[in-house]
């Protein structure tokens, strides 16, 4: 798109953000609970476009409907970065804790080919 670098890094993006809301005096509505509130509508407007399909039609979209979820899916990552960024949270370093997290509640020997939670096995 003419006027938009693209983005190298996460920083990157958070840098864009932050400017793209400043120049628009949009810091005043991005409040945490706006954002996450934001996140979560985001969130269900991507998940419409995989209701009522099955498995198979879930993964072959056409590109008209790829271009449409790629958007919904940027819009959620972007609204997660800018709550990340206004929170002070290092969503890297918060991955990173989580996926450690994770690894000791679901050990791969336990839990190989399960779909159950942590606490039901």
């Amino acid at each position: 798109q003419p006027g938009v670098a693209a983005m190298q890094s996460l920083d990157d993006l958070k840098t864009a953000l932050r400017a793209f809301a400043a120049g628009r005096d949009w810091d005043q509505f991005h409040s945490a609970k706006n954002l996450a509130m934001a996140i979560s509508i985001e969130s269900a407007e991507l998940m419409e476009h995989f209701q009522w399909a099955s498995e198979q039609q879930d993964v072959a979209l056409d590109a008209r409907r790829r271009e449409m979820v790629s958007d919904e899916l940027a819009d959620v990552f972007m609204y997660t970065v800018r709550l990340a960024d206004r929170l002070g949270i290092d969503l890297l370093v918060a991955s990173t804790a989580k996926i450690a997290k994770n690894a000791a509640r679901y050990p791969a020997d336990k839990v190989r080919g399960q779909a159950k939670k942590y606490s039901e096995y």
